[in-house]
C-alpha cells in the first residue's frame, strides 16, 4: 500500500482508536481538524489497516460505502467511499455477536462478489468485474463508527476505515451468469418485522458497476483486488440501528438468507 505515514495520520489514527480503549465514540476528526482532506483521511485508514496487519490481522476483501443517492447527497458527495475488510471482523451466518464487540452497530443488507482473480484499476470495466467474480451471495454488514454518535463528514466516515465493523456471509452461492442482480429483491428483518426492501440497482444502478468502481479507485493507493477477497458491494436499503438481544435476517431472491444476532 502507498501510504504517508505522517505525524498527522499517526495522530488522527490513534484517536479513533481511543474509541475501543473507553467504549465510547470520540470528537469527529473534522472538528479537530477542519482542513482534512479526502486524500489524508484515506491515508489514516490505510496507515490502520497496516497497523491491524502488522499485529496479524489478514486483509480478507473490502466493502464500499456511499453507494445510494440520498447517502451521498447526506454528506454532500458524488461518489461512494471504500474500506477494507479483515478476518476479524468476519462472523458465520448465524452467529451472536458478542456484547462490547461493535459500540454504535447499524446493520444493512447487501450482495457480496468472492473474486477468483485479481482485479487492477485503472481502466476495469464490468465486463472485468464480470470475468474475475467466482460468485455472490447475500450478506449483512454491520457498520459501526468510533466517532460518537455518528456525527460524520465523508473524511470522518473514510478515515474510520468507511465506518466498517462486521459481516456476514450466506446463503446459496450462484455464478453471476444465474441471476440478476439488478433487479435482485432484498427484504431485511428486525426481530421477524420486516423493516424495509430494497433492489440491486439500489447500489449505483448495478452492484457491478460498483465493484469496478472500486477497483479504479484502489489503484490511487496502489491497491488492487486479490482473488478469494470479498466484496460488499453497498446497501440495497437504509442501515437499521441495532440493540443488544436484536436479531436480524435479510432474505434475497435466488441468493437465499443471511442471519446474525446481538448478544444481551
Amino acid at each position: 500500500m502507498q501510504t504517508k505515514d505522517t505525524t498527522k495520520t499517526q495522530s488522527h489514527a490513534k484517536h479513533l482508536a481511543e474509541a475501543w480503549r473507553t467504549g465510547e465514540g470520540v470528537q469527529p476528526l473534522k472538528e479537530l481538524d477542519p482542513d482534512l482532506t479526502l486524500d489524508e483521511a484515506y491515508q489514516v485508514q490505510l496507515h490502520t489497516i497496516d497497523q491491524n496487519v502488522k499485529d496479524g490481522q489478514r486483509v480478507t476483501g473490502k466493502k464500499i460505502g456511499l453507494t445510494s443517492k440520498a447517502m451521498q447527497e447526506s454528506l454532500g458527495v458524488g461518489e461512494p467511499d471504500y474500506g477494507h475488510l479483515l478476518d476479524q471482523m468476519e462472523y458465520e451466518n448465524g452467529a451472536e455477536i458478542p456484547r462490547g464487540k461493535v459500540l454504535q452497530p447499524r446493520v444493512e443488507g447487501e450482495i457480496a462478489f468472492i473474486l477468483k482473480e485479481d482485479l487492477a484499476g485503472p481502466n476495469v470495466t464490468s465486463l472485468d468485474v464480470l470475468k474475475a467474480t467466482d460468485a455472490v451471495v447475500p450478506a449483512l454488514e454491520i457498520v459501526d463508527s468510533r466517532v460518537k454518535d455518528w456525527k460524520i463528514t465523508l473524511a470522518d466516515t473514510v478515515a474510520d476505515n468507511a465506518s466498517s465493523g462486521l459481516y456476514v456471509l450466506g446463503g446459496r452461492p450462484k455464478k453471476i451468469a444465474d441471476v440478476d442482480l439488478k433487479q435482485m429483491g432484498m427484504a431485511l428483518y428486525k426481530n421477524n418485522q420486516l423493516l424495509n426492501t430494497g433492489v440491486g440497482a439500489a447500489a449505483l444502478g448495478d452492484p457491478v458497476k460498483c465493484v469496478a468502481w472500486l477497483a479504479n479507485k484502489l489503484s490511487d493507493y496502489g491497491i488492487s483486488l486479490k482473488a478469494g477477497e470479498v466484496i460488499l458491494s453497498g446497501a440495497l436499503s437504509a442501515a437499521m440501528e441495532a440493540e443488544p438481544g436484536d436479531h436480524f435476517y435479510a432474505k434475497f431472491a435466488d441468493l437465499g438468507e443471511v442471519h446474525i444476532s446481538f448478544g444481551e
